[in-house]
């Protein structure tokens, strides 16, 4: 271990840091400053990855959870050789245009592994790299090679640690024993509004001891220690490791170290040069020769041992052709073609049970499938067949028993897909969505695929009354940017949209599927399961076929649309099923016209708040439910809110 040239890298990461976050009068110098030697040592010693191929499959993982700190990654990225951060990107930081971003952003830069920024999050998605992990090899490895072999590192603080989706991370992560799972808690005591006594005085390293974690403290400041340390944690197979390092938040500015005024603000013009003074920085964007020297002989190694593994893969290829096969598969990220199940109509099946039988069909020919629910397998109807359940005892296992975890399962589900080589899926009630919505966020922010699966999806859950309806759920979904909305108005519809989730590639999609089983209706649309991918198709065209009225519907009210026509006859009604509003939206008008003609009078239907749907009918010709529900057989609930197809006929012949 080359000391002085890792003090040389920590000097070069807090020159770096002091003058980006000074020039953008903008940032959080506390971190990098107080964690420069760690992520020296993390990046030059301890880290198994290769600056020349940052998606190298099986690399190290690090993702820098404490996302405020954002300038510490940038200047290792840059210092180490990632040719995706220039010295240009860290001159202009936080300004647009540049990779270096305020907190690191997926996709920006090679090596920056996940979006992070909102505390916890960056924690509980290594939870997921380390389940991919572990899936992945547990899948590929043989006896005579082991291609899938690498650790996953996080580096967190006192937020992160404080917020609630960490615990629940914890927590999973302990209990399935992911000893591949390696955590630094940067260990400053200090967060925005001061002193970490204000708020946060538990015994955080008993609490993760408690959750089946192996706890070990040192400085952040004594690089052999965190060497010896890391061993010690790699060393531990069957336990996560958290790594507790004693620091100063800030260290090197002599009059706001250790205080809370590091945090979260430029140091200013003076402590500028005084901690560039005290810390002996020679000039502006400093870096150190001998931590370019140091770096430049490493990429040499790290090249070497990353062919060294290639050539083990492709040793491992000729010897296992199916696993190749599958591998190449697995990797592609794209669905293959699946032998969805065929329901009749008149059939009468909830859409969360037609979903369940396309899952089973689509996961027979993904073998890369894997995901699980928040404790409710039977009710979200996620359950399929030859899974296996996934647990520290078996790694084979595709679905994963969550907990009561929303936000955890989400973050982690997202964690797993950023991995590579897997897809994943989530589920819980649709009310409980304002659990995991964060997480949610991200998936859309970071584009990646995972599949959201939200049952129970409005009034019609009936007893369990208004805590368990969600109204305001549909739109406040559909509001996120990236997100897929699809809500299936009959099983048909659910299979396809399974469908439509699988092939979707840049994005998280979410299915809104019923809880109360609904009839399987005739479609006019013999090109039905082509249009829909549009966002919506003509179910009943409209006697004449010029409609007088059009009506929109969504999921289960799709059923109540088509008895409303059946009761407005002399209106020529068009009935229309939008499976998701967003992607119809996005359509070119002729695309549009061609389902709802232009001047028609619309109608909507759906059981939930009337927000967004202003921009196909007027106010008084939305068929909604602004207010929460009732506690009662669905029927009855429906009845007393004034939600019939008598009632949607009324409007539609006013």
């Amino acid at each position: 271990m080359n000391i002085t040239a890792l003090e040389k890298i920590a000097l070069s990461v807090r020159a770096l840091s002091i003058d980006a976050i000074q020039k953008a009068n903008s940032g959080h110098p506390g971190l990098p400053l107080g964690a420069a030697e760690l992520g020296a040592i993390l990046y030059g010693e301890l880290l198994r990855h290769d600056p020349a191929d940052p998606a190298w499959p099986d690399r190290d993982r690090f993702i820098l959870s404490a996302g405020h700190g954002s300038m510490l990654l940038y200047a290792l990225l840059h210092l180490a050789g990632y040719k995706d951060m220039r010295l240009e990107d860290i001159k202009t930081f936080r300004q647009v245009g540049s990779r270096a971003a305020g907190h690191p952003e997926y996709g920006m830069a090679g090596g920056i592994e996940a979006t992070s920024g909102p505390l916890g999050q960056g924690l509980a998605m290594a939870v997921g790299l380390a389940v991919a992990e572990t899936m992945l090899a547990a899948r590929f490895n043989t006896a005579g090679h082991t291609i899938v072999d690498h650790y996953t590192y996080a580096l967190a603080g006192d937020g992160c640690l404080q917020e609630g989706v960490s615990a629940e991370a914890g927590s999973f992560a302990g209990h399935q024993g992911l000893g591949k799972l390696i955590v630094f808690y940067d260990s400053n005591k200090i967060t925005i509004d001061g002193s970490t006594d204000l708020s946060f005085t538990e015994d955080a390293a008993k609490r993760y001891e408690a959750y089946g974690w192996q706890i070990l403290r040192g400085s952040m400041y004594d690089f052999e220690e965190i060497g010896r340390l890391t061993a010690q944690a790699k060393a531990e197979h069957k336990k996560p490791s958290l790594i507790i390092l004693t620091s100063i938040i800030g260290k090197g500015a002599p009059n706001k170290q250790n205080t809370a005024d590091a945090h979260g603000a430029p140091l200013g013009p003076e402590e500028t040069a005084a901690a560039k003074q005290a810390l002996g920085i020679p000039g502006d964007f400093y870096i150190a020769p001998e931590a370019l020297d140091y770096f430049r002989a490493k990429r040499e190694t790290w090249g070497k041992t990353r062919e060294s593994w290639q050539a083990q893969f492709e040793a491992w290829s000729k010897e296992n052709p199916e696993k190749r096969k599958d591998w190449d598969n697995f990797h592609a990220g794209k669905a293959l073609p699946a032998a969805l199940p065929v329901f009749a109509q008149g059939d009468k099946i909830a859409t969360r049970s037609a979903g369940n039988k396309a899952l089973g069909a689509i996961a027979a020919a993904n073998a890369n499938l894997v995901g699980g629910s928040a404790d409710l397998k039977g009710p979200n109807a996620v359950g399929f067949p030859n899974s296996g359940v996934y647990s520290a005892k078996d790694r084979t296992g595709r679905y994963i028993h969550f907990g009561i975890r929303e936000f955890a399962m989400a973050a982690i589900s997202n964690g797993i897909l950023l991995h590579g080589g897997l897809r994943a899926f989530c589920a819980t009630f649709m009310v409980f969505a304002d659990y995991l919505r964060p997480a949610l966020r991200l998936s859309a922010l970071m584009r990646q695929p995972v599949i959201y699966v939200f049952t129970h999806d409005s009034i019609f859950v009936g007893e369990d009354g208004p805590t368990h309806q969600p109204v305001e759920h549909l739109a406040a979904l559909r509001v996120i940017p990236n997100v897929r909305f699809l809500r299936p108005a009959d099983a048909e519809e659910a299979a396809e949209a399974w469908t439509m989730a699988m092939d979707r590639g840049e994005g998280p999609t979410v299915l809104a599927l019923s809880r109360q089983n609904i009839t399987v209706f005739p479609k006019e649309d013999p090109e039905w399961k082509n249009t829909i991918r549009t966002g919506a198709y003509i179910v009943k065209k409209a006697p004449g076929g010029s409609p007088g009225v059009v009506i929109i519907a969504t999921g289960s009210e799709l059923g109540l649309a088509l008895e409303a026509a059946a009761l407005a006859v002399e209106k020529k009604v068009q009935v229309v099923s939008m499976i998701s509003r967003e992607l119809f939206e996005s359509q070119p008008p002729a695309i549009q016209e061609s389902i709802i003609p232009p001047g028609v009078r619309v109608v909507c239907c759906e059981a939930g708040v009337r927000n967004g749907w202003e921009r196909w009918a007027k106010p008084e010709d939305i068929f909604s439910i602004d207010r929460f529900g009732e506690s009662g057989p669905a029927g009855k609930v429906a009845e007393a809110l004034g939600f019939t197809a008598g009632a949607l006929a009324a409007i539609v012949n006013r």
